[in-house]
């Protein structure tokens, strides 16, 4: 029944429905920091925010509380500063975050307010309506800046102490029975102690009124609730990677609070994390270690090959914090006293990733000798910490924090437990077990362990990168579809530890329970078949690509060459209503608010007084004259930008309201200025790319293209199903190139459908075949430039002695295609050598065509699209 789904599953049903509106507020993309790029996911998470906060739900109840349970390193943070700026939009001011460990309270102290960290989570400035807001960190909501985004950081025990006995400065209950604030709470499931104790009957918060139980004894929970409860507007939105739907108690609390479930299964299947390794060994401890070491060493070689900046760190997890210690001192004596002969030792490995990286460097003709006065250097006690005491956690705190960061030198963390939780950390490619107690000789798996299954969730993260000129995205995996890769080292995360089959089988299935591995992984050989390679198409043939390409905007010398712009119009209307107005486009129909009378006058912008428009102007860092150049590379100065025809001075602003004041207002012309100054950014940076697709196609040889992979997948995947129809027939036609299809269940039906027409497209086409494209070529989008890989690629010759040969690209897609996928759609269907002259190849005897998705439920119209393509 509907009233016992969860209200994230309800949300799921509508987001699959197209129901949620997943177009991201201005107020969101534009005061995030750029480098961050919303994430797909990241985007369903707003959207089912912004949803539920406006529209009514069963089970709502106000205040309101939710939880985003989300997997670790998915970006619960960025989540929360795009809420904290939409919410201020939404008339919020006053936000309280609250976790249970001081060191995450300083992680998001640095990811909030230091615009120096490469963490910082907003841009540079934060623009409402024209006007800068600050974010601020206060100790109260007493006398604070309405204009600012205000936030207390406290840890929930320091917050509870403070309400128990007042202080001076210090947060009261009273500050939040006047104001309705924002409760954020960081790792939400330490909240959740008094649902189990209390039970089903009182597992809610006390929203109606009532009060607690008398004899129940006050706690930091209790806390919160009193918080949460002081303003029927407060909102309470939690973010955990922890839920425990196996408890009835918790289950009946958070039925209608979660609003999404994006766990570490779905995480890792959408390629968002490192794979695991467990790299289990007989040799030593010390043997372990230089192994590990020389592994840290053989990526950042890996990397650097690439031109890729990567720094990986090592983490040497003791049992004690006297064993960590003598094991960082341990440490400390191989390295410095390391030999080539040392070096040697580890030759003798038969781990395959240790024989891979010796291939490496032999390749290379780095000697023993070299990598032991390399690793000397990367691995100098200067560069290692050690993190075990509460001063040291301290001390390095912010080291610890920023490992990513060029400047910081550190390769190896020596700890125990100080790491556990709230450590964000991309390049934590190594953890080494020092220790060698097995496994709890029992069924269930020993807390020790699932302890270090959530430390090995921390490293697992994924450290972005990307290869030119792909630019594809950078924070997914790239190379399950082809394990062999160099690079595929970059994008594994390997575990050291003894080779103890007992401890192994408990922490796989540790990590197995947590989504962090697959139970049973498969890997599959795709080869092209002997009898392909013997085909003229293989040996002579050749497949016609595009580039990406730096945008070129020397053609721009005005809004007018912008083609998509909306504000090439001459006519804006700003309404002047009883408190504010607002620039609305192209004069539109009657407004529904009431407006000071219905008088109204067109004024040019070259007409409003020149200190308003450079005001306006200044409010605004996207029209810096640096910006502005390099999009419209013909303007010559900021005077020409505000006064010329082909910019600002070619556009007018109808008033309408009280004209007869307005001569008087000068604010109500600077809020015209800036609301139209804001429409202009929000639609150039639609309009405006870095990078574009050729319209070039340039030829390469298919032999060179299309090469052997070995592929891995999980047992369960459909992709490794080697007994679907289709996988027969890909193994067993000619006129399928490689020998295994692989693919997901709509390839897999496109397949069975081009068998279906094949004896229709032989009777007019010699040499027809198929080939399977696994991350073999990509071709880019026209308009930015974006990599798309469509999944196959179908080769035919005209017979009867004509010379034009067809290359077609086809992506068969399920029923419910995204939204973040349309857009390849659209660049298919502008792919049409023969019908657009501007897309140039250079041989006439090709002709290079897109069609529209392959959809079961579209078959016809699939169908007709290829006849007309190919005249059939």
């Amino acid at each position: 029944m509907m009233s016992e789904q969860f209200l994230y599953e309800q949300l799921d049903t509508l987001s699959q429905f197209d129901v949620l509106d997943k177009e991201m507020p201005d107020s969101i993309t534009q005061n995030l920091h750029p480098k961050f790029e919303i994430r797909d996911y990241q985007v369903e998470a707003f959207a089912r925010f912004i949803h539920c906060l406006n529209k009514s739900f069963p089970g709502k109840r106000n205040p309101l509380h939710l939880l985003f349970n989300m997997a670790t390193g998915s970006g619960k943070t960025l989540i929360m500063a795009g809420l904290v700026l939409y919410l201020y939009e939404q008339g919020y001011r006053d936000f309280l975050f609250f976790v249970n460990a001081d060191n995450i309270i300083e992680k998001t102290k640095d990811n909030f307010l230091n615009s120096g960290s490469s963490k910082y989570l907003f841009n540079t400035n934060i623009y409402f309506g024209g006007k800068q807001v600050k974010v601020t960190e206060v100790d109260n909501f007493e006398g604070i800046s309405e204009n600012d985004i205000n936030i207390r950081f406290a840890t929930i025990q320091k917050l509870h102490s403070d309400l128990k006995v007042e202080k001076e400065n210090s947060v009261t209950i009273e500050d939040f029975k006047n104001k309705k604030t924002v409760l954020l709470a960081d790792e939400d499931h330490h909240l959740n102690a008094l649902a189990k104790q209390r039970g089903k009957q009182q597992i809610e918060f006390d929203l109606a009124g009532e009060k607690l139980n008398q004899k129940e004894k006050p706690t930091w929970e209790n806390t919160v609730e009193k918080i949460f409860k002081a303003n029927k507007d407060n909102l309470l939105l939690g973010f955990s990677a922890t839920f425990e739907d196996k408890k009835p108690a918790i289950v009946e609390k958070y039925r209608n609070k979660v609003i999404y479930r994006y766990d570490l299964v779905k995480f890792r299947n959408d390629k968002y994390s490192k794979d695991i390794e467990i790299v289990r060994s007989d040799f030593s401890l010390e043997d372990r270690t230089l192994q590990a070491t020389l592994l840290s060493h053989y990526k950042q070689s890996v990397a650097l090959k690439y031109k890729i900046q990567l720094k990986p760190v090592i983490l040497f997890k003791g049992k004690s914090i006297q064993e960590s210690k003598d094991n960082k001192a341990d440490f400390h004596r191989l390295i410095d006293g390391l030999t080539g002969k040392d070096i040697d030792r580890i030759r003798r490995s038969e781990v395959p990733i240790i024989k891979q990286a010796f291939r490496f460097f032999d390749k290379r003709n780095i000697s023993s000798e070299r990598l032991a006065r390399d690793l000397k250097t990367d691995f100098h006690e200067r560069y290692c910490l050690a993190v075990n005491s509460k001063v040291e956690k301290e001390k390095y705190q912010v080291e610890v924090n920023r490992l990513e960061e060029e400047n910081n030198p550190i390769r190896a963390i020596f700890a125990v437990q100080m790491l556990s939780e709230g450590w964000d950390v991309l390049n934590l490619f190594d953890i080494v077990r020092c220790y060698d107690t097995g496994s709890t000789g029992h069924n269930k798996i020993g807390k020790s362990t699932i302890a270090e299954a959530q430390l090995i969730g921390r490293g697992a993260r994924y450290y972005p990168f990307s290869l030119p000129p792909e630019h594809e995205d950078k924070y997914k995996r790239k190379f399950d579809e082809d394990i062999e890769h160099e690079l595929r080292v970059l994008e594994e995360f390997h575990y050291h530890s003894i080779n103890d089959l007992p401890y192994i089988t408990e922490i796989k299935k540790a990590l197995v329970e947590r989504g962090l591995m697959d139970e049973q992984v498969v890997t599959c050989k795709l080869e092209l078949k002997e009898k392909f390679k013997e085909t003229d198409l293989y040996k002579y043939g050749v497949i016609w690509l595009n580039r990406q390409t730096q945008k070129d905007y020397q053609h721009v010398k005005s809004f007018e060459d912008l083609a998509d712009l909306s504000v090439k119009r001459k006519w804006h209307e700003h309404t002047i209503y009883e408190a504010s107005g607002g620039v609305t486009g192209m004069i539109e129909s009657d407004q529904t608010y009431t407006t000071r009378n219905k008088d109204s006058q067109d004024i040019p912008m070259t007409d409003i007084e020149p200190n308003i428009v450079q005001t306006a102007i200044a409010r605004n860092p996207f029209f810096q004259f640096a910006s502005l150049k390099r999009y419209f590379p013909q303007l010559k100065s900021m005077l020409e930008f505000r006064t010329s025809d082909n910019y600002l001075g070619g556009l007018s602003i109808t008033f309408k309201g009280d004209f007869s004041q307005l001569e008087d207002e000068a604010s109500e012309k600077l809020r015209a200025c800036c609301d139209l100054l804001e429409k202009i950014e929000v639609e150039l940076r639609k309009q405006i790319t870095e990078q574009e697709g050729t319209k070039h196609f340039y030829q390469e040889q298919i032999r060179d293209v299309f090469k052997d992979k070995l592929l891995k997948f999980s047992t369960n995947n459909p992709r490794a199903d080697e007994s679907h129809p289709a996988e027969h027939l890909a193994k067993a036609e000619e006129w399928f190139a490689f020998n295994g299809l692989y693919g997901t269940g709509e390839e897999k039906a496109f397949v069975q459908f081009l068998q279906t027409h094949l004896e229709d497209l032989q009777k007019t086409y010699d040499g027809v075949y198929l080939i399977r494209n696994e991350r073999h070529f990509s071709i880019y989008n026209f308009f930015d430039g974006q990599a798309f890989q469509p999944d196959f690629v179908l080769f035919l010759g005209k017979k009867n002695g004509e010379t034009l040969s067809y290359q077609l690209f086809i992506e068969p897609k399920g029923e419910h295609i995204e939204d973040f996928d349309r857009w390849k759609e659209d660049f298919l269907k502008e792919i049409d050598t023969e019908r657009k002259s501007e897309l140039i190849i250079e041989d006439k005897n090709y002709r290079i065509v897109g069609l529209p998705f392959y959809q079961d439920k579209n078959q016809n119209e699939f169908r007709e699209a290829l006849d007309e393509v190919l005249q059939l």
